[in-house]
């Protein structure tokens, strides 16, 4: 069964709970989403460290319940 926009944000919000999460549902189908997730988790962290987090705080349904996520990420910009 596929996840909701509402899980992902959910279970990254969780990990994340100063993230700022918006899910946007590619095609309809409850099974292609984009992800644009802003978190001082990031800072200082690659890209691929970052999307490592989102991974981990979606706790392995990447591939099973979840088919694809598009992830952009990045800290809080600095006043």
């Amino acid at each position: 069964m596929p996840m909701s926009a509402g899980e992902i944000e959910q279970m990254i919000r969780a990990a994340m709970p100063d993230a700022e999460v918006s899910i946007e549902d590619l095609r309809g189908d409850g099974d292609h989403y984009a992800a644009h997730i802003v978190s001082e988790q990031f800072r200082g962290k690659t890209r691929v460290a970052q999307h490592q987090l989102v991974y981990a705080a979606l706790q392995g349904r990447m591939g099973t319940e979840l088919h694809a996520l598009s992830l952009q990420t990045k800290a809080p910009d600095l006043a």
